[in-house]
């Protein structure tokens, strides 16, 4: 079945896994940060792993999840830094360029909403170039609530004025998509392929799609 383009005016869209290959960031914070922490404390891989992950366990679903000068202050690391020595790791999704450029063609507003840190949003955007498809780019430090909280939603409404019911939200988190159904978007869609190193997994809870493509007629 088509998917109902005619009823959607707004169309928002996460960075991290949804619009970009999530790999970067998997082996951004499970491998190569474990590493560096393990060399600067003088410490086994895998002691530094487990002290390194228990810490991002605390704060998940949080502001501080993904607040890089947060985490550089907290493992003694500077991170922005160790991600710059990696972007050439940084795509997109085959489908992205695809999708962002069909949305452009049905003269949809565009947002990009992402829980991810200036510095971090600044570096990928500038490496990928996609700045110019978005008419709004909003962080979850602009509003002050990660996008797991019904908050984060009801501020983001308040700011570009979107009807939730006209609105399409795609993203590989879960408990985003299920605040901003909770808040009243309509169509909430699960990315189910965030990685290229990974399987796809669809979600119970969502309409899932493992490629922008199924929703381009």
């Amino acid at each position: 079945m088509a998917f109902p383009w005619n009823d959607i005016t707004w169309v928002l869209l996460d960075m991290d896994g949804t619009l970009l290959d999530k790999h970067f960031d998997d082996y951004f914070w499970e491998t190569l940060v474990p590493e560096e922490y393990a060399r600067r404390q003088a410490m086994g891989l895998a002691l530094a792993r487990d002290l390194v992950f228990a810490r991002y366990q605390r704060e998940e679903g949080t502001l501080n999840w993904t607040d890089i000068d947060f985490w550089s202050r907290e493992l003694e690391l500077d991170i922005p830094a160790l991600k710059e020595g990696i972007r050439h790791l940084i795509e997109v999704h085959p489908d992205t360029a695809g999708f962002l450029e069909f949305l452009r063609q049905k003269e949809k507003r565009v947002a990009l909403v992402t829980n991810a840190h200036y510095k971090t949003l600044s570096l990928k955007m500038n490496h990928m170039g996609l700045l110019g498809y978005f008419h709004e780019v909003v962080s979850s430090f602009d509003l002050g609530h990660p996008k797991e909280a019904v908050r984060f939603w009801e501020i983001l409404h308040d700011r570009l004025h979107f009807d939730p019911s006209r609105a399409l939200l795609v993203d590989d988190n879960a408990a985003a998509l299920a605040a901003a159904k909770t808040f009243g978007i309509k169509y909430p869609y699960f990315k189910a392929k965030s990685s290229s190193r990974q399987d796809a997994e669809s979600h119970p809870d969502f309409f899932s799609i493992e490629s922008f493509l199924e929703l381009m007629d």
